[in-house]
Order: structure tokens, then C-alpha cells, then sequence
């Protein structure tokens, strides 16, 4: 099944969170304490434009389960947090839109970084990439919430509403906490979600993905034995009539994590964490 792009007519991104609730940003890498979240204001890496990182060609064999997934029929959304042009235009960042609780938010943020100024913007892109590749390889139709790396947003609300006609949502980032000792990656789903099915959906979702990103690398436990963070504050999330779940992929500040970011070989591994993840969800 072809996918398609479905990219909203304002081109702008992210938003502010609750003071000390953070995340994708600097930070302890605690709960409350992690860094510039998918949403909050945290530094302005140079985000340039960076390789598109996500069309390079398979390498090695498929894993048994993609090779075994039949995704036939249905629509995932992915969203691959931030933009590559976002640094550029702090004035449509920066602008007010529905946090999805009755108040407002900043559209957007650069996100963070690595020591080697490696943009969030560019690993997000790179591996949202090669999800898409083995979803639609699987079947599936997928919508991403950008078209590119080069542009600036959707803001946070539309990250959350351009998925109403999917099956899920799975938005990719990653953490910057000040510290470069933390590691590990994290799930976030909002807290309480849109109403009691999908919430429990989206903990399910959160659940699974964990469960495959586990297996390859390591939980955050100051989030919990599950590494699952419950947030009301990130409009992305609270904007979706679907399950979805906020994906912290690891610390861009931890030397041995920004160098896997940073990789090809890398950015394909946690693209099948999370396609092994979505695919046990189903």
C-alpha cells in the first residue's frame, strides 16, 4: 500500500512545559528534571540542515519479525520531533497554540544536541526514515507529521492532530539531560489521555515499545521499572484522539548513546526496536 505525507498547512513546531518538566532539552534526567522534552524552550544547537540520514538502502538481512509482519491495512503515524530549520525562525517557534488542557503553548522548539552539535532534529529525521521504509515494507500505510528537514515545525497541536486518521502515533526524540552520565531512553503517554480507552491503549503502546527498546538498549529506571513517564503537559500527546506514546531514545549528552545516534548502523537499530514495538502492539 502506497503511503502518503500528510503535512499541515502551518509550518511551524513544538511548545512550552510545566516548569521542571522537561524534556529533549538540558536537564538532571530525572522525572521533572530531564532536559528539553519534545516540547519545552532548553538551548539552540546549530540544527543545520544535517544528512537526510534516512535513505540509505537496508543493510544486512530483515529481522525474523519484519520479515514475518503483515501491517496490511493499517495507518501509522510518525513524527519525527522537531526541524531542521527551527533554530532559524524562533519568532514561528516561539508562537502560542492549544496545548490540548484548555491553555497554550510555544509552537515549538530546536531540540537538543550532542557535545558534537549533532542535532535531535537530524536523528529523529534519519531514523522516522527508515521506520517508514520497513513499515511500508510491512504493509502499512505511514503519515509523517513533516515532509523534510529543511522546514520549520508543524506546531505541537498539529503533532498531535495530523495522526486522527491513523491506527497510532509514535513521535521520536531524543533527551539532553545536563549530565552526561545519565543514558537510557524513556516513553512518555499523557496523563490522564483523551479518554479511558485510549489511554489505556497508549500505556499499552508505551509497554510494548519499552518491552523491544530493552532488548537492545537501556531503560531509564528513574522513570520506573518500565522506563514510562505520565505527562499532562506535552500537547502532542494531549492532541491526539489516538493511542500514542513520545519516544525519549536515549541521552544525546552520554558519549556511548551520541555516538549510536550519530551512526547509520545506529539509527537503524533503534528504527527496528520500535518497528518490532509497534508490530507486538498490533
Amino acid at each position: 500500500m502506497p503511503h502518503r505525507l500528510l503535512v499541515p498547512s502551518l509550518l511551524f513546531t513544538a511548545a512550552l512545559s510545566l516548569p521542571g518538566l522537561a524534556a529533549c532539552s538540558q536537564g538532571a534526567g530525572a522525572p521533572g528534571r530531564t532536559s528539553q522534552a519534545a516540547e519545552t524552550t532548553g538551548e539552540s544547537p546549530t540544527a543545520g540542515n544535517g544528512a537526510d540520514g534516512g535513505d540509505d538502502a537496508k543493510s544486512g538481512t530483515a529481522s525474523a519479525k519484519e520479515a514475518e509482519a503483515d501491517l496490511k491495512g493499517k495507518v501509522i503515524a510518525i513524527d519525527p520531533g522537531h526541524n531542521g530549520g527551527n533554530a532559524v525562525h524562533p519568532e514561528k517557534i516561539n508562537r502560542q497554540v492549544p496545548d490540548g488542557r484548555g491553555g497554550t503553548k510555544a509552537c515549538n522548539t530546536t531540540g537538543t544536541s550532542t557535545n558534537s552539535d549533532y542535532p535531535e532534529a537530524d536523528f529523529t529525521w534519519a531514523v522516522a526514515k527508515k521506520l517508514e521504509q520497513s513499515l511500508t515494507d510491512a504493509g502499512a500505510e505511514v503519515v509523517l507529521s513533516r515532509k523534510d528537514n529543511t522546514g520549520v515545525g508543524p506546531c505541537v497541536d498539529e503533532r498531535g492532530t495530523f495522526a486522527d486518521d491513523a491506527d497510532v502515533l509514535v513521535s521520536i526524540h531524543a533527551n539532553g539531560s545536563e549530565s552526561s552520565s545519565v543514558k537510557g531512553f524513556h516513553i512518555i503517554v499523557a496523563d490522564p489521555g483523551e479518554d479511558e480507552k485510549t489511554e489505556k491503549a497508549s500505556g499499552d503502546l508505551a509497554k510494548s515499545v519499552g518491552s523491544s527498546m530493552g532488548e537492545e538498549f537501556t531503560p531509564n529506571k528513574a522513570y520506573g521499572k518500565d522506563a514510562i513517564s505520565r505527562r499532562p503537559d506535552l500537547a502532542g500527546l494531549n492532541n491526539a484522539s489516538v493511542p500514542a506514546v513520545i519516544v525519549e531514545c536515549g541521552e544525546m549528552r552520554n558519549p556511548s548513546e551520541a555516538k549510536l545516534m550519530e551512526s547509520k548502523s545506529g539509527q537503524r537499530k533503534y528504527a527496528d526496536a520500535l518497528f518490532d514495538g509497534v508490530v507486538d502492539w498490533f
